[in-house]
């Protein structure tokens, strides 16, 4: 028999490994965990269809149509959904997206027939103007260029309506210098002070948007580069999210995610307010069409990925997989 004393002699080594020997040791000893109450479905809501439209690019995910969307709410509720984003596909396009702002247009009907639907569902109005107006852009076009200052005005107009229809947060994703400032004032100034602003602060001109693309119908001509950040630019991409918290944000949020671990985590570390994660169109498509070649488990690529975002410090998970999620069990 070894003489055990001789053991406290010995070099010895870490045995990491004594804490992964079971399933549930594993379990006990992991540190990050998310759960449903984490994650933020995305949705696309058409007001020009009557039967659902799949997107081809994006499987799984169809656009809504419009009279349908209360019993897809109420699908989502049963499965443990408590948060959707809305986004519109309208077919009352102008210049400017007019109809984003119009009492009776599809961003307030959307809040309304969501809320009355389900009350508790948090609904999130994505606040911007690219699924709104003919040539595709987040605001208004002059000689070429998004004009940020009259964009503003017409972001505060479109929070209010959302707001008024009953959307519990609003969410600019214009990437306007100064949108949060904008939208603070005027939901104040229209006695709507309860209402959370959740900043798209961070978001980034990725390649990462295609699949969107085809499921908002945009008519984008050209890029968003100008007013869209630098997906290079590290120190500016925690400045952005600094400056939208100075300017009264409830919330930041970076877009995409799985790219943007690493910005995700300065911004954690720079702030004290919740912070979101967008995992975003491509992100999903990539995942969804490995899967489908048999070249990853796809239950567990989604798991990983989304913890990764959790883990680099996202608060909440903007996340096309959520349904699936919750159909799972999680």
């Amino acid at each position: 028999m070894t003489d055990w004393t001789k053991k406290l002699n010995t070099p010895t080594f870490t045995r990491l490994r004594r804490l992964r020997r079971s399933p549930a040791l594993r379990e006990l000893f992991t540190e990050v965990e998310f759960s449903l109450d984490d994650l933020v479905l995305p949705i696309f809501v058409d007001e020009g269809t009557t039967d659902f439209t799949p997107i081809k690019s994006m499987p799984g995910v169809s656009r809504i149509p419009e009279n349908k969307l209360e019993r897809e709410i109420e699908k989502y509720a049963r499965a443990g959904i408590k948060s959707v984003m809305t986004f519109g596909i309208s077919h009352h396009k102008d210049h400017a997206g007019s109809d984003t702002w119009r009492p009776d247009g599809l961003v307030a009907r959307m809040a309304s027939r969501i809320k009355k639907s389900v009350p508790d569902m948090i609904v999130m109005s994505d606040t911007c103007f690219c699924e709104y107006t003919t040539h595709g852009h987040c605001g208004v076009v002059h000689n070429g260029d998004v004009e940020n200052d009259a964009t503003l005005l017409n972001l505060g107009k479109q929070a209010v309506a959302a707001a008024q229809a009953g959307a519990d947060v609003i969410a600019p994703s214009a990437a306007m210098d100064g949108q949060v400032a904008a939208i603070r004032a005027a939901l104040d100034a229209n006695g709507l002070t309860g209402t959370p602003v959740f900043s798209y602060s961070t978001k980034f001109a990725s390649a990462l948007y295609g699949p969107f693309r085809e499921a908002a119908e945009s008519a984008l001509l050209g890029d968003r580069k100008a007013y869209q950040m630098n997906p290079m630019n590290r120190r500016e991409a925690v400045r952005e999210s600094l400056a939208d918290e100075a300017e009264g944000a409830d919330a930041l949020m970076v877009k995409p995610a799985g790219a943007y671990l690493d910005i995700i985590r300065e911004i954690r570390d720079a702030t004290r307010l919740p912070l979101g994660a967008y995992q975003v169109s491509g992100e999903y498509a990539m995942i969804k069409f490995a899967a489908a070649a048999g070249a990853i488990d796809e239950a567990r690529v989604v798991r990983e990925t989304i913890g990764a975002i959790k883990r680099a410090g996202a608060d909440m998970i903007f996340t096309y997989f959520a349904m699936d999620l919750a159909l799972q069990g999680i």
